[in-house]
């Protein structure tokens, strides 16, 4: 896949400059660069023309950019990551990631599109072709998730086959209804041979999937994963031939797990991604830059680290013109002064100085946010919608884990009134979670019960629930959760914190629902501060991250137990089941 195409006066002017009958355009010298085929760093001088990498040698140039003995590294690659979550639009998005390094991302916009199908998709499409970044988009594969719950669209392959050959669509993105997959569902399968069918990439999500099960998923085409947490699960996968995404986001960090499997024997499947990322992370402690610090740190090869970062994502999608700086590929590189403390002085994409000393300088193309505008439509909702009744006192309660995205399914004995209504105030370890359907006004909300998130006197709200983004609310009365569900509506999408009715503090997200139209320095600023609200005067629990963590209680593609608008699901048997426990 090429990033963009050359005319044949465009090309000669390249392959003129490369053999040096003509000067190129950009000569780094004093530099040590960092050839990721042999894992080798060479000294000596790299010229650039056209937007694209001519070699190293002695070359004339019209331009010398002395790198004062600075490692001299191909562009990071994000291999998996949803802009969404980083709560900006796309043109934000890129100033935000691109002073760390990274030049090119595989982007999942599932998010968008369970809200607005096709058009969330065009949305993110047109919004990145002018950018500095080079954004690839892999068509969602499960738009709804699973069918326990309700979205803003429903896609179908015959719906993807739209945008399958527009030159910036990568593949098809994480086919996370396993089930269906391996159970040879038609309309599963069809999605994913129409990626196959012009030869794109498959991508997979299938936590704990083992044995014969995932020989069926591997074989119906899906060739990587991001899902690995346990070094079992990353030696399965690679053992059949599929990519594994070592993946460090916000709320799943993977990598303290997976590097320590990482060898000379396996490296070559190993890539880097961030999955999800929220700005404030971003800003403070970058994107893949931050995957390869860690790993260096844990003792891998910063060398393989970065060929992981770099090489590995452009062969596992198809990239031909990225990840190495090697003639004819595109002039994305990167002056680093340390590789095992990993931080980019200066960013090039396609030959242009875009980045220097953390600050990004090219100029970003304003969005056309249209599209994803006026995006929550609910049924008015009423306390009586909220309330919890109970046929016994034993319950299935989901169990949040720190820092994963998996949950527990636990079964607590709670105390119940003489009416059969669950109230927090007679169990406090337990909390209420309801999840009301926002797209299509249908009036429905699942209620259910969650351990370990530590709320107390009040609710938290967000629009922000994976994937079908319903609205999510956590409290311990629903006086309070039912203010806070208005106060999403209310902003036409984003996160609150409400306490004796009166919201305390709250973030707009209005594209969507998901992303804001403020800058991510902003978005960063408030969150962090309502995040300090959310644990010292909410007393969330300080092992997580409040907002993050809520949003993938509602993930049904997560095991163990998630809700939905349509009631809790049990991940396990990929089935709807009572909050009563058999």
């Amino acid at each position: 896949m090429n990033t963009f195409r050359m005319s044949p006066e465009e090309q000669k002017s390249v392959v003129d400059m490369a053999a040096g009958r003509i000067p190129a355009d950009m000569l780094v010298t004093n530099a040590r660069v960092v050839d990721v085929f042999s894992r080798q760093v060479v000294e000596g001088s790299l010229a650039v023309g056209g937007g694209r990498i001519l070699g190293m040698g002695d070359y004339e140039a019209r331009e010398i950019v002395d790198a004062g003995g600075s490692y001299v590294v191909p562009g990071l690659v994000d291999a998996h990551v949803h802009i969404e979550s980083s709560l900006v639009a796309p043109p934000e998005f890129a100033r935000t990631v691109m002073p760390h390094g990274v030049t090119t991302v595989v982007v999942d916009p599932h998010e968008v599109a369970n809200v607005r199908g096709l058009d969330g998709i065009r949305y993110i499409l047109d919004t990145s072709r002018e950018l500095p970044l080079c954004v690839y988009v892999m068509l969602p594969s499960c738009v709804p998730a699973t069918s326990g719950e309700h979205s803003g669209a429903v896609l179908h392959a015959k719906d993807l086959a739209e945008l399958i050959d527009d030159p910036f669509v990568g593949g098809l993105a994480e086919v996370m209804d396993y089930p269906a997959t391996v159970g040879g569902d038609p309309e599963v399968l069809a999605k994913i041979a129409l990626g196959l069918s012009r030869g794109k990439v498959v991508d997979g999500h299938s936590p704990m999937l083992a044995g014969l099960d995932l020989n069926a998923y591997a074989a119906a085409g899906v060739t990587t994963d991001h899902e690995c947490s346990s070094l079992e699960e990353m030696y399965d996968r690679i053992s059949r031939g599929m990519y594994v995404l070592l993946r460090e986001g916000s709320a799943a960090r993977d990598l303290q797990y997976l590097v320590p499997g990482v060898n000379d024997a396996n490296c070559g499947r190993c890539v880097f991604c961030t999955d999800d990322r929220q700005p404030a992370d971003l800003i403070a402690n970058g994107s893949i830059d931050n995957n390869i610090r860690i790993a260096v740190s844990m003792g891998l090869d910063p060398v393989m680290a970065l060929t992981m970062a770099t090489l590995n994502a452009a062969q596992c999608y198809g990239l031909r013109d990225k990840g190495a700086l090697a003639p004819g590929r595109d002039a994305d590189f990167l002056l680093v002064d340390d590789l095992e403390h990993f931080e980019a002085r200066a960013v090039y994409a396609a030959g242009r100085l875009v980045a220097e000393k953390g600050t990004m300088l090219a100029e970003m193309p304003l969005p056309d946010n249209s599209p994803v505008l006026d995006t929550v439509n609910i049924r008015p909702v009423e306390e009586k919608d909220l309330v919890l009744e109970l046929e016994h006192s034993r319950v299935n309660v989901i169990g949040i884990q720190p820092q994963s995205l998996v949950t527990s399914a636990l079964v607590r004995d709670v105390n119940v009134g003489a009416k059969g209504v669950f109230s927090c105030s007679e169990n406090p370890e337990l909390l209420k979670l309801a999840v009301v359907e926002r797209h299509h006004a249908t009036g429905n909300v699942g209620v259910g019960l969650i351990e370990n998130y530590g709320l107390k006197n009040g609710a938290v709200a967000t629009s922000v629930a994976h994937d079908s983004h319903n609205i999510v609310v956590c409290g311990d009365n629903d006086s309070d959760m039912l203010a806070a569900i208005r106060d999403i509506e209310a902003m036409g999408g984003g996160i609150t914190l409400v306490r004796d009715g009166e919201v305390v503090a709250h973030l707009s997200l209005a594209l969507c629902g998901l992303m804001s139209d403020r800058d991510a320095a902003y978005v960063a600023e408030q969150l962090e501060s309502m995040n300090r609200v959310a644990r010292e005067d909410f007393s969330v629990n300080p092992e997580l991250e409040p907002f993050m963590t809520l949003s993938f209680m509602t993930l049904p593609v997560i095991p163990e137990l998630k809700l939905t608008d349509s009631g809790l699901f049990d991940v396990r048997s990929f089935s709807l089941t009572s909050v009563c426990a058999s």
